[in-house]
């Protein structure tokens, strides 16, 4: 591919910002200031040493399968193949709250991410955005699993309908190792196909979900 074009597909990690309703927000600092560092350094030079202090799903994050189960893998168990580079496609279905397997039949996803684009990106940081979300039915999620899909993507606060205490989709995908990623953006920046798409978080032992810096390649 010759020339690429990058799309960012990530939200910006901002101090205080909310993800989703309930969980904590990022807190942002700095652990050495420009300031501070001017004693440490020769004359003129400084340096930033940032902190951050996040719950894992924060922003645009990725879930494995021990995000929903015990003994599944997590972040740091997942290979560069499951989350790089992945041929992918999109499935555009703004206005449609219940997503089931009509809207997915014609979609050719076996070896192939699915990103979802609802348009729900747009209601981000906004008291909107944490109800009444687009979300996959539990047939949806089974067809997605059985005709080999490799990741599914959404812009959306869940994936799951959440107005009860049920994930059929976040189980019956996890389940299949079938990575997913949540709080997506800019999917209508992509063509139906063609492209690949990125999601890898960085490596951290114990952990079930993680932010990651998403993009597709065009």
């Amino acid at each position: 591919m010759s020339n690429p074009h990058f799309v960012d597909l990530s939200h910006v990690i901002e101090d205080g910002m909310t993800t989703y309703p309930g969980i904590p927000a990022p807190h942002v600092c700095d652990f050495l200031s420009r300031e501070a560092s001017r004693g440490r350094y020769a004359a003129g030079t400084t340096f930033q040493i940032g902190r951050i202090e996040l719950v894992a799903n924060t922003g645009t994050y990725l879930d494995s399968p021990f995000h929903r189960y015990q003994d599944g893998r997590d972040i740091s168990q997942l290979t560069l193949a499951e989350l790089a580079d992945l041929p992918a496609i999109v499935l555009h279905v703004e206005g449609t709250r219940s997503i089931d397997v009509p809207a997915l039949v014609d979609l050719k996803v076996r070896g192939r991410a699915l990103l979802v684009h609802t348009g729900w990106a747009q209601h981000w940081r906004t008291e909107r955005y944490g109800t009444g979300h687009p979300y996959l039915t539990t047939a949806a999620a089974a067809w997605l699993k059985d005709e080999g899909v490799r990741l599914v993507g959404i812009d959306s606060l869940n994936i799951d309908d959440t107005t009860s205490g049920e994930r059929p989709v976040h189980t019956t995908l996890l389940g299949a190792g079938i990575p997913i990623v949540e709080h997506l953006r800019g999917l209508e920046q992509l063509p139906d196909a063609g492209f690949s798409f990125s999601a890898v978080p960085p490596a951290v032992r114990g952990m079930g979900s993680f932010p990651v810096r998403a993009y597709a390649r065009v």
